[in-house]
């Protein structure tokens, strides 16, 4: 089976979970915010890297892939709340507020970020202390004060530090999808660590430059909001030309940073192939 295959059962079966008896208009904004998928970018890079550690606990691995996804979709609800972005487009259709209202957005994404928790729990009795350790990574990432929760909290700082605002609000999911995978397949956490922050800073800075470059109907969403919104971008700090080098230079260092392991050229290739997507081709919008 290959890892999309994989993915979404294991998605569908955690969402039919979350959804089972409860109210329908939130059931439905559930699956909503979940469905159609976007590139399930975060998830796929920790299967792929348990299947290069060897894979021996697939339920757990499953459950790791998909609770990284469940709290990526829950954040993207609520950034496009008013309170944040204002967002009415996500992915080319109306964001979830939008289309059930902003009280049923907020619960929808709370109800993700549970959703995300009880996919660990249930895949427990695979490996119970290899679970812990699952739920404790998705946590430490996820919240204050080096998660996500943090990335976000900077946009509210009189100063901000773009290196540690791009650490906490994107790279944090890429660097638990690393260690998630390896931790589901028996393996330690702290040499995965590298590897995912770096492909977080590269994906980071390769969507502020899409940001600046590309049009809304290209994005799939509002484009220009870091200028819009006066929000630190690689592109405000450093200009088009720099941002772009600084990419490369991020992922040069990405391939390099793989820990040795059964599957190490396969994940090469994974990591070129994402470089070679996430580097922006000559700009839509100018």
């Amino acid at each position: 089976m290959d890892i999309s295959r994989r993915l979404e059962l294991a998605m569908s079966a955690t969402i039919d979970r979350a959804q089972a008896g409860g109210p329908g208009r939130l059931a439905h904004a559930l699956n909503y915010a979940v469905l159609p998928g976007g590139a399930r970018i975060r998830p796929t890079i920790c299967l792929s890297v348990a299947m290069a550690c060897g894979d021996d606990r697939p339920a757990l691995a499953d459950a790791a892939a998909v609770a990284l996804e469940l709290i990526h979709c829950a954040s993207l609800v609520h950034d496009d709340l008013p309170a944040f972005d204002n967002a009415d487009f996500r992915r080319g259709k109306p964001t979830v507020h939008m289309a059930f209202s902003e009280p049923l957005a907020v619960l929808t994404g709370d109800s993700l970020i549970i959703a995300a928790f009880d996919a660990l729990t249930h895949a427990a009795p695979a490996d119970a202390m290899r679970a812990l350790s699952l739920v404790r990574l998705l946590a430490h990432h996820t919240g204050m004060p080096h998660g996500i929760c943090a990335g976000q909290a900077w946009e509210s700082e009189p100063e901000v530090d773009l290196r540690a605002y791009h650490r906490s609000k994107t790279a944090a999911l890429f660097v638990a999808a690393t260690q998630m995978g390896a931790v589901a397949a028996g393996q330690e956490a702290e040499p995965w660590q590298e590897l995912g922050a770096r492909i977080g800073e590269a994906f980071q800075v390769a969507d502020d430059l899409r940001d600046a470059l590309y049009d809304a109907e290209t994005l799939g969403k509002p484009a220009g909001q870091d200028a819009a919104l006066a929000r630190p971008s690689a592109v405000e700090e450093l200009g088009v030309q720099g941002a772009i080098k600084r990419l490369r230079d991020i992922l040069s260092g990405a391939i390099a940073s793989i820990p040795s392991c059964p599957g190490e050229a396969q994940l090469a290739s994974m990591v070129q192939l994402y470089a070679e997507r996430m580097t922006p081709v000559a700009p839509v919008r100018v």
